[in-house]
């Protein structure tokens, strides 16, 4: 294995840097970004029941802050729900904008991964190409041999670009679908808070403390 990639040229040291990468930006953010770990599933219900029994109080929202993705947009919806609707929504709005940053964290490099390493393949078989190109000057066509070394260096140099390029690609694209669809799911549950603090906002006030 070795062998190969030290006949596919200088281009394949930063061929394996990006598989490297490519590779811990996949397993990091498919750790990260389970549904679960985004989107609790037993969060909004705990949220509900806050609201509508009015116990609402300032460790519930640290609670929530430090909770999950989805915590933070919520506490900051719960953070203003005694300021008007608009102002709400566009604290909740605010804190999505930054949640959602944080989920598309290294989305940007990998698909930079996925485009730049075919090119870097490409280059690899133009130095390939330049390097038979010499053999032939200086020996001419009759010795097989003095021309197999740049015609496998551009091979092997392409052939690596693409098998970095592919799985990268086929990694952003699924990656960033599911960001995609934890940012659906996060809007849904952004709504019903807004909805539950306008119920709450609309019932007689009869303040409950712990």
């Amino acid at each position: 294995m070795f062998e190969i990639v030290k006949s596919g040229g200088l281009m394949m040291v930063p061929l394996i840097l990006c598989s490297i990468i490519a590779a811990a930006i996949i397993l990091e953010r498919l750790w990260s970004l389970q549904k679960s770990r985004v989107v609790p599933p037993e969060l909004a219900e705990k949220v509900w029941r806050w609201v509508e029994s009015r116990q609402i109080q300032e460790k519930h929202i640290v609670a929530l802050r430090q909770n999950s993705p989805l915590g933070k947009i919520l506490a900051a919806g719960l953070a203003n729900r005694h300021r008007e609707r608009s102002l709400i929504k566009e604290a909740i709005e605010d804190s999505g904008r930054h949640v959602i940053h944080e989920l598309e964290r290294y989305l940007n490099a990998l698909a930079t991964i996925a485009a730049i390493s075919p090119l870097l393949g490409l280059l690899g078989t133009v130095f390939g190409m330049v390097r038979t190109f010499n053999a032939i000057s200086s020996a001419g066509v009759g010795n097989p041999a003095s021309l197999a070394a740049g015609i496998g260096e551009a091979l092997i140099a392409t052939a690596g670009g693409l098998i970095v390029a592919i799985p990268a690609l086929i990694g952003y694209r699924f990656l960033r679908r599911r960001v995609d669809g934890l940012v659906v799911d996060m809007e849904v549950e952004a709504v019903k808070l807004l909805h539950a603090l306008d119920d709450d906002a609309a019932a007689p006030q009869a303040v409950v403390e712990e």
